[in-house]
């Protein structure tokens, strides 16, 4: 068992998977990285499910069973994705029980495709929820400006809520005030909102990634010294909005009616660049009420070699301003490295999405 992910866990950061296949569930190994890895909890995305269909024979069985059925290759999309979606929740049923309600969890996306249509979304996120009928899920939601609207309309209906493909702190502050007004209309619906819960998926890896490729372009001693500087920079600042945020009234109102905070969840946590530790987006985002879901790598270097300071995040809200000033100074646009970031991730998630389809029609054409 893994001192460091325990200690991880007593700071106040729950250790999630971003992973999730069939394999995993059928060979009892989500239930082993709960056990000694302290996960308490799973995500996906199209591009997790586009790899897991194109690995092994685990669908096999169920592929067949489709082709029989003689289903369209979107409903067989759905059946595949949502039956993972299901064992995973019920496999992850006793941390929900144990934490009552806070961990536990397991997403699934509505389809990227729909990214830009606000109706379509909700009209899909109600379709799963159905379909997967399990508390401890939640139906992650992109948050372009259509997927705002969504969100709140989705809490509203007492459906809990991933919020992904969050970059910029503009989008994260409409995206905690998307979720006050869900809760504040589902108590008007007649909802129990002390049983709706959240999280804020914000996109950290991805940052650098984008940041350092301006930064070696430029070429200079003073843009080299920023490289790697600018994810950990905005996931702190973002910290310091939810914090902000949490201090109003409009949620204090909603805390006296039983609601839970939407806990900011940092994913992307994988480094890309190997001229930096592989651990880096752990040990430098603690914080209490944090979620950090990590690929399967980054869990395991994190438990092997992860060196933790305890909280990483408070009384660094200035020096992370200061990184963006220097990079404002150098010509990087904060806005256009965001904007990019979203366009990119949306369209990233689609095609992803479109493989998926893809192997799913091939499989259904030779099983």
């Amino acid at each position: 068992m893994s001192d460091v992910l325990r200690e991880l866990t007593e700071e106040g950061v729950s250790v999630w998977l971003d992973d999730i296949n069939r394999d995993r569930l059928r060979t009892g190994n989500l239930e082993m990285l709960m056990r000694d890895f302290w996960v308490r909890g799973v995500t996906s995305n199209p591009t997790i499910f586009a790899h897991a269909l194109s690995q092994g024979d685990a669908y096999d069985e169920q592929i067949a069973d489709l082709k029989i059925r003689r289903v369209s290759v979107e409903e067989a999309s759905r059946m595949i994705t949502t039956y993972d979606i299901r064992w995973a929740a019920d496999v992850l049923r006793p941390a929900y029980d144990e934490t009552d309600g806070l961990d536990g969890r397991v997403s699934i996306e509505v389809d990227p495709r729909l990214a830009k249509e606000t109706a379509a979304t909700i009209a899909e996120a109600k379709q799963l929820w159905w379909l997967v009928d399990r508390p401890n899920m939640f139906i992650k939601i992109p948050a372009t400006a259509e997927g705002v609207p969504a969100i709140t309309e989705t809490l509203a209906k007492g459906i809990s809520v991933n919020v992904t493909l969050i970059f910029s702190l503009e989008r994260y502050g409409e995206v905690i005030d998307a979720y006050m007004a869900g809760l504040e209309q589902a108590a008007a619906n007649g909802h129990d909102i002390s049983q709706i819960a959240s999280v804020a998926s914000f996109f950290v890896s991805r940052v650098d990634t984008e940041v350092d490729k301006r930064l070696e372009k430029i070429g200079t001693p003073e843009a080299a010294a920023l490289k790697g500087k600018a994810a950990i920079a905005n996931a702190r600042l973002a910290y310091e909005l939810y914090e902000q945020k949490l201090a109003t009234p409009r949620w204090a109102a909603l805390a006296a009616k039983g609601a839970r905070v939407q806990r900011p969840l940092w994913a992307s946590t994988s480094t890309k660049d190997p001229a930096f530790p592989d651990t880096l987006y752990v040990v430098e985002l603690v914080a209490r009420d944090t979620v950090n879901t990590m690929p399967e790598a980054t869990l395991h270097a994190t438990a092997d070699h992860g060196v933790l300071r305890g909280d990483t995040i408070h009384g660094t809200y200035e020096q992370s301003r200061q990184v963006f000033a220097e990079l404002e100074k150098l010509g990087i646009s904060y806005d256009d490295v965001v904007r990019v970031l979203e366009d990119e991730g949306v369209s990233k998630f689609a095609v992803s999405w479109n493989e998926l389809l893809e192997t799913i029609r091939t499989e259904l054409s030779t099983k």
